[in-house]
């Protein structure tokens, strides 16, 4: 299996591919016998959440790809010097591969996260935007703040019977990343995909910014005016603070 570059940024190896790139080394592990690997977006709100949250923490480390999700990320690069010029978001990884995906006829992805109704939104769309991929099931957990043995292994097996290449999980973080660590070992798939808000976002209930604010880093801005109470913490608290620890790292390494 290739190396994937990376760089170091506060302690983790985040990936210094495009998008392209990612999309591709996915795909290689969907098409190889090994398995099941996962990826974790990189955003300043996870990396300081996961100062204080050790299993958080671990989860992020143990991911076999971390890609740079957030302009603060971006610019955590510029001012340590690094190489990354280009966010990377779950919405990219999960377009891009059905994309790649649905050019063969030959693969399966399965669901697990959200409502009921959410999900067989989620299954009529991708039935009509891509009819080559298989969807082999879907699975709304129990609204909990964490699951015990007996729904994990619920879920496990629902996945199990079904054997997909991909499993989608969209429960938020950090709750979908911890899931993701503790339970990979015991599911029968390829990839995993903790992709959070996407699945609201692929049927339409949350609105992705404009393409416009995308390319100029603001994608942050539209979201914060649709939902202030969820993301204020992480815009006014956890992504000044993320590039304050930055900032220090760099003088403290003497670049």
């Amino acid at each position: 299996m290739r190396q994937i570059r990376c760089e170091t940024i506060l302690d983790y190896e985040i990936s210094t591919e495009s998008k392209e790139a990612c999309i591709d080394l996915i795909l290689s592990w969907i098409r190889s016998e090994g398995g099941p690997r996962y990826f974790v977006c990189a955003n300043p709100h996870s990396l300081e959440v996961a100062q204080s949250d050790s299993l958080f923490d671990t989860s992020i480390r143990s991911a076999d790809l971390l890609v740079p999700d957030g302009v603060g990320v971006v610019m955590a690069s510029k001012i340590l010097g690094g190489a990354i010029r280009d966010r990377i978001t779950g919405s990219d990884i999960f377009w891009g591969l059905n994309e790649a995906l649905n050019r063969e006829t030959k693969y399966s992805c399965y669901f697990l996260g959200s409502t009921d109704d959410t999900l067989e939104e989620i299954r009529k769309k991708m039935e009509r935007e891509y009819p080559n991929i298989k969807v082999a099931g879907l699975y709304p957990p129990p609204f909990k703040p964490d699951f015990g043995e007996y729904d994990n292994k619920l879920m496990c097996d629902a996945v199990n019977r079904e054997a997909p290449d991909v499993l989608w999980v969209g429960m938020t973080a950090p709750k979908q990343e911890k899931w993701v660590f503790r339970n990979r070992e015991n599911l029968n798939v390829k990839f995993i995909g903790p992709v959070g808000a996407v699945f609201d976002f692929f049927v339409g209930k949350v609105k992705r910014s404009h393409p416009i604010f995308q390319a100029m880093g603001l994608e942050w801005l539209p979201r914060l005016l649709q939902e202030p109470r969820r993301l204020w913490r992480r815009n006014f608290i956890s992504n000044p603070h993320f590039i304050l620890r930055v900032i220090r790292s760099r003088f403290a390494h003497g670049k």
